[in-house]
């Protein structure tokens, strides 16, 4: 040992260490998260270690954290995503980072694998809900509240539209959404999930109340997308100038954004005005999203 430059007594300390789990990744991990954890809010503090004690110490707990290699955390990584939990799979991803980050810095790791890894968690998807929500988004352009607290019993199966009541919309005015047939896939894809309860996009605590204003915005910042390129917002601005720039007649596309009508008795009765073109508008306009997905020609019929 001392040949090979290995002091003895602190080879057998390291080994008592090993042996009794002192460097064992879940030790590591708990006093990280004792020294960090009472800057967090109670309820941030209770969701990271329940995510270290459900998905992660019982796969890698005990074992040496400077043993830990990056093929190792993808398979216990995969192992949640594998269950659908995609975001519980990324917020997994950066609290081991932190653990890892941590054992470096107290000289009980040489160096913190996940960065390996980057590239082998898919990019956001997040769970159904909130990607049901960003394909959706784009499609019927209203505004983020109205589209995280939109609920089962305003859509029309039968016209293939949404009705949003008056009181929740920012104008008090109704307003009705043409579902082209891309947003109904969406939502029968969605249905089987949430359909039983009242809202589309429930949070995840509880069926009772909408995702939060932040999921989709957040879910963007995931996708690498910044303040200066993309906010929940953005797709009604997006859409606004591409179907003025296509030829749409202007009337309806103001009435589809449901920007304020300066006569407040005339706005009562023409919420369904520029209907037909409106139908034909939207479906259009869903198509034309699919193309530039696809990477393909475009043209309005």
């Amino acid at each position: 040992m001392l040949r090979d430059g290995i002091d003895p007594s602190q080879a057998k300390k390291a080994q008592k260490a090993s042996d009794s789990g002192a460097d064992s990744f879940e030790t590591i991990a708990r006093e990280w998260f004792a020294k960090f954890s009472p800057t967090w809010t109670p309820s941030h503090g209770e969701r990271i270690i329940r995510r270290l004690e459900r998905d992660i110490f019982p796969w890698i707990g005990k074992r040496p954290i400077g043993e830990i290699k990056a093929p190792e955390l993808l398979t216990v990584l995969r192992r949640i995503e594998e269950r659908g939990a995609v975001e519980t799979a990324h917020r997994s991803s950066q609290n081991c980072g932190q653990v890892f980050r941590y054992a470096v810095a107290t000289g009980r790791a040489e160096r913190d694998p996940m960065g390996d890894l980057r590239g082998a968690i898919d990019a956001y998807e997040g769970g159904l809900i909130v990607r049901c929500a960003l394909r959706l988004a784009p499609l019927v352009f209203v505004r983020p509240g109205e589209l995280r607290k939109a609920q089962w019993s305003e859509i029309n199966w039968d016209k293939s539209e949404w009705v949003i009541p008056a009181e929740r919309m920012k104008m008090r005015e109704k307003h009705i959404v043409p579902l082209s047939r891309q947003s109904l896939e969406i939502l029968r894809e969605l249905q089987p999930l949430t359909g039983d309860g009242k809202y589309l996009f429930p949070s995840p605590r509880t069926s009772d109340r909408p995702m939060s204003d932040n999921a989709i915005l957040s879910a963007l910042r995931r996708m690498g997308y910044t303040g200066d390129q993309m906010t929940g917002h953005g797709f009604r601005s997006m859409a606004s100038t591409l179907l003025n720039e296509q030829g749409w007649h202007r009337d309806a596309i103001e009435r589809q954004l449901a920007h304020a009508e300066r006569d407040s008795i005339r706005a009562a009765y023409n919420y369904a005005e520029h209907m037909p073109e409106r139908r034909r508008m939207m479906q259009s306009w869903a198509d034309y999203l699919g193309e530039l997905r696809k990477g393909g020609e475009i043209s309005r019929s």
